[in-house]
């Protein structure tokens, strides 16, 4: 038998073994292509950055909760309603506001308490948005299990963190000027007062926030790197729809101002 017909087979190369999740979650930070690119290989579970969102939310919970307290910041949520709520309730009968008025603390708190559920809402219809988006509009090839991955990992550069320096600029606030809306200070409408600002103005500066800057950046990363797209479509299609709901925040806070 000639050497033409012997066919040497290579020995198969053993696939490198994926990240654990503290592994992502730290690459998030220090080299979030890694983090992505395990995610495009199958590794999608994100159990820990949803616990890690958790826990850090019940620490600003529990200081609003001890130092500003919720009927307070149920009083500053009235003081600020735009001028047609107020409207509303200076309609309202003695017992109706004074039953409003015990009602309300606890009704914040508990629509507070739900606020990662929220988030955790929220990315989860951003998925669908994007991957329309980034298949459909781009050409490519991802799945919504790795776009839902994507967005809970590179939302450890936003809400830890935001939560985290809220609760400590929560300790030296007054809790009169107290937002519950804004209480982290990564953008410039968190130094300035809610009610003497205008909304428009002031929702505008609230989005340009660095926080969620950063968040989106990674996001477009991760998003371009499991659809197999240029990075340069993946920051349209993030940053793309930033701007229409910018817009839309803008548009209604200077209409309900």
């Amino acid at each position: 038998m000639s050497d033409l017909e012997v066919q040497s087979v290579a020995a198969p190369v053993p696939a490198a073994p994926g990240l654990s999740q503290w592994q992502r979650v730290s690459n998030v930070f220090s080299a979030p292509s890694k983090t992505f690119e395990d995610i495009k290989r199958g590794n999608k579970s994100w159990w820990l950055p949803l616990i890690i969102m958790f826990l850090s939310y019940s620490v600003v919970y529990g200081v609003v909760s001890t130092h500003i307290t919720w009927a307070q910041v149920y009083e500053n949520q009235q003081r600020n309603l735009p001028e047609f709520a107020r409207n509303m309730m200076d309609r309202m009968t003695p017992e109706q506001k004074a039953a409003q008025a015990q009602q309300g603390p606890k009704s914040t708190a508990i629509t507070q308490a739900f606020a990662p559920f929220g988030i955790l809402i929220l990315d989860l219809i951003g998925a669908g948005i994007l991957l329309a988006t980034i298949n459909f509009g781009f050409g490519g090839k991802a799945t919504y299990s790795s776009l839902l991955a994507v967005e809970l990992y590179a939302g450890m550069a936003i809400w830890p963190i935001r939560w985290l320096l809220a609760a400590v600029a929560t300790l030296f606030t007054d809790p009169e000027s107290f937002n519950v809306q804004n209480p982290a200070p990564s953008n410039v409408a968190a130094f300035m007062s809610f009610q003497e600002t205008p909304k428009a103005l002031y929702y505008f500066l609230m989005s340009l926030d660095a926080l969620n800057i950063w968040g989106m950046v990674l996001t477009a990363i991760g998003v371009a790197v499991v659809a197999k797209v240029s990075r340069t479509s993946g920051y349209i299609a993030v940053f793309g729809w930033w701007v229409v709901g910018l817009g839309l925040g803008v548009a209604m806070g200077a209409m309900f101002s």
